[in-house]
Parts: C-alpha cells; structure tokens; sequence
C-alpha cells in the first residue's frame, strides 16, 4: 500500500537526482539499494524516471540508509547528515548491519514464524529492534507497508538461496534435487521460512498489495522450476516428452501441499517432523523420477 507523495511543492525530478546522489554514494548498484531500504526495485526506478513518485515512508528509509537529512532529498539547500528517528533512544546512534529497516523487517519476519502475523504488535518488533515504536514507524507507516517489505525480503532471500544452490549443481537432475532439498523443511531456519510463507499467504488473499507480491513470487518461482526442466530435456536427463510448464506447476503445487503436512506434524513432537520431512522428500524424488526422470 503506497500512501500520498510528499514532494509537495518541489520537482519530482529534483528528489530523483538527489536520491540518486545518495545512491552513488553508498557505492551499491541500484538494485542493492532497493534491498537495502526493502523496496521495490521497479518502484524505485520509476520514482528516478519520474514516472511515480517517493513516498514519505520511502524516503525516511532512504535517508536513513544514506544518512542525509530527508528535508534535503525534498529541497534543503544544504545536504546534512540525518537525525536519528523519531524517539529512537539510545540505540539509534548504534550502526545495524544492513541498516535499520532492514533490521526491523528481519526481525518482524522472525517474530511472525513463531507467533503469526496477527499476532506481532509494533511494540514487540521495536523491542526486538532495541528502539521505539516511533521508529517502526517513521520507516513503514502501516502494517500494510511493514507486511508488505517483509514479503519483498522473504522473497529475495528465497530467489536468492536458490540462485547459490543452482551454481552447485552438475547438470538439471542435480539442479531439481538441490530445489527440493532447499524446499524440504528439516532446519530451524527452513521451518521457519515455511511457518512465514504460511502465515503470509492467508494475508495474500485479503491483500491486493500482498496478493500480487504472491503472484509475482509464484510465476519467478515455477518459471525457476520449468526452466531447469528445459536443460534438463536439452541435456537428456529428463525426458522429451516432458511439459516444462506442466511439470513446473504440479511439482510446485506438491511441494506446498507436502511442506504444510510437514508443518502440522510438528504438534506432534520433534520425530513426527523429522520423519515427515523424510518422506516429503522421498515423495518429491519418487515423483520426479517416475515422471521426468530419462
């Protein structure tokens, strides 16, 4: 959810080529600074082309991660190092790798795997954060904003993980085990990705914002699966006759299905999940062998 731009008076285009200075300074390319400030990169270059503009919460981000005045990105005359954020205490004046709001999203997707969205207040998170509430949000205005950035960074992480698993893989057999192993919650940290993307996909369907990150996120996702069937059939490992589309959408669709039994089970104790995540993974090979497997 955007809400109103504050450029009030000032050129869109004067924020932009300030906005850009901050970038060039913090010597990242253009799309490392949209992750950093946890936004999203088409918006930011469409705010720098003038076709969109920042919103005010956007900008807060953007000058805390360049440290600059945020009055300067909308006109100042003088370029000043920023003010820490509203009632931030203390902690404010402390560096965080990676910058506060990413800090704050880390931490509220965290919180969210083990209460639940609906769950986590803005007090929990600042506490998390060792900072206010005010400081939550003088970076992300609303819930809606704060769910919205946590999905954006789930989602990099995730393309961003499988991206490093690809690299190691010999040939595309190789490539689809690596997906279905990252896939297979049997970690901590797995399990909680899973519990999040659980919880968020409730969201998604009573979120149009959120709802078109999933979207977004499944066509990357089974584009990623489809394309390695692709190799996979150019290399003769996988059989020409497989749909690389067909094959992408019932193998995706499987995953979620097995990973949410997975889940359930852990009510039932620690071996109930391990052995669960066992057989999700035996299906999954078992699955792609009698169906792609050459």
């Amino acid at each position: 959810m955007e809400t109103d731009d504050v450029t009030g008076g000032v050129p869109a285009a004067d924020t932009a080529v300030r906005v850009r200075e901050v970038i060039t300074a913090a010597g990242v390319s253009q799309r490392e600074f949209a992750r950093r400030i946890v936004m999203d990169p088409s918006k930011l270059s469409r705010s720098l082309s003038g076709t969109r503009r920042f919103t005010a919460a956007e900008l807060a981000r953007i000058a805390d991660e360049g440290r600059v005045d945020a009055g300067w990105l909308l006109g100042a005359r003088h370029r000043e190092h920023a003010e820490p954020a509203p009632d931030a205490g203390p902690a404010a004046a402390v560096p965080v790798e990676g910058g506060r709001p990413l800090q704050i999203v880390r931490e509220t997707v965290r919180l969210i795997a083990e209460h639940g969205f609906h769950a986590v207040r803005v007090a929990d998170i600042a506490r998390a954060c060792a900072t206010s509430s005010a400081a939550i949000h003088y970076h992300f205005p609303g819930r809606a904003d704060l769910l919205e950035a946590s999905v954006r960074w789930c989602m990099d992480e995730d393309t961003a993980r499988r991206a490093a698993r690809l690299a190691e893989a010999d040939d595309a057999a190789a490539e689809l085990r690596q997906l279905i192993e990252l896939q297979t919650p049997r970690t901590a940290q797995q399990r909680r990705q899973w519990a999040v993307w659980l919880d968020l996909w409730a969201e998604a369907a009573r979120s149009t914002a959120v709802g078109r990150l999933h979207t977004e996120y499944y066509r990357q996702w089974r584009e990623t699966v489809a394309d390695v069937v692709r190799r996979g059939i150019e290399q003769g490992v996988f059989r020409s006759s497989a749909d690389p589309e067909s094959a992408a959408l019932t193998l995706t669709a499987l995953i979620d299905g097995l990973a949410t039994q997975v889940l359930a089970a852990r009510t039932e104790g620690t071996g109930a999940e391990s052995a669960g995540a066992d057989a999700m993974h035996a299906a999954l090979l078992a699955h792609v062998r009698t169906t792609l497997l050459a």
